[in-house]
């Protein structure tokens, strides 16, 4: 079911569960009881650029990533699955890395998510800001995921129309990979701000993630989950991107891809809506 090459990371994340688990235990840090996500009508799912959680989350780094993160749930142990950047972007959208160490071209024909929802009646859309590259929009590498693409223009103002799940990937300029982390908190007010704000009253969830971070052997990542049905705090559940897709696919009730059938959604922060 995996590639060899998934394995040993597999491995490696179930001996820093452990160790976590344990560190947390003897510190007296309580962790949440795990409990199902709530069904979302909408998710959407911003992913950003090459920075570490300590980047991010120092006061005064983001203004407005900290308001998502002061009024929605910031996941403290949050990592990325590989280096560079395109690995990652592949391992959220199919579960699995597909075996790549680069950002070059790449065609599949393999299990992904647009493929499954839609396979299950659901809908999904990736809007990309105009100058993102092919590493960055992962089914343009997928052979049953196309016409999945939008323009970022195309973004609906009725967010009632949105898609079950949506990716939005800005380009190089605004994702922190070119420009710097103002000028993409600034973009991301911008562009999803107004979706943020109708989520939390219109059973919808955003999710702002990184690929990587600025290339440490940790890859620790900020993700961040703002909207309903949220408990704001700081957990320190440990999750990776085959984590996040994997609550994906529980919100839509689907099967799970590649390397999340082995991962458990995300257990902490739900409200009891």
């Amino acid at each position: 079911m995996y590639e060899r090459s998934e394995c040993p990371s597999l491995q490696r994340f179930s001996i820093v569960v452990l160790t976590i688990s344990i560190a947390l235990s003897a510190a007296g840090i309580a962790v949440a009881s795990p409990s199902r996500p709530p069904k979302y009508d909408h998710v959407v799912v911003v992913i950003l650029e090459n920075h570490s959680f300590d980047q991010i989350s120092q006061a005064g780094s983001a203004a407005y990533l900290g308001k998502l993160a002061k009024g929605g749930a910031v996941f403290e142990n949050s990592y990325g699955v590989a280096h560079p950047s395109q690995p990652n972007y592949f391992a959220l959208f199919s579960g699995l890395t597909q075996g790549v160490h680069d950002d070059g071209m790449h065609s599949f024909a393999r299990p992904n998510l647009a493929a499954r929802l839609r396979a299950h009646g659901k809908t999904f859309a990736g809007y990309v800001e105009a100058g993102s590259p092919q590493k960055h929009n992962p089914w343009e590498s997928f052979a049953d995921a196309k016409g999945f693409e939008k323009s970022l223009t195309d973004f609906p103002y009725d967010y009632a129309r949105l898609p079950s799940v949506s990716f939005v990937i800005p380009n190089l300029k605004n994702d922190m990979h070119d420009g710097t982390i103002k000028q993409a908190d600034t973009w991301l007010k911008d562009h999803l701000g107004g979706y943020a704000n109708w989520s939390r009253k219109n059973y919808s969830l955003l999710i702002v993630t990184f690929d990587e971070d600025d290339y440490h052997n940790e890859n620790h990542i900020f993700t961040v989950f703002y909207g309903f049905g949220i408990n704001s705090g700081r957990y320190s559940e440990l999750i990776d991107h085959y984590t996040v897709l994997r609550t994906i696919e529980d919100i839509e009730r689907i099967p799970p891809l590649g390397a999340s059938v082995v991962r458990k959604a995300i257990g902490s922060a739900w409200s009891r809506h």
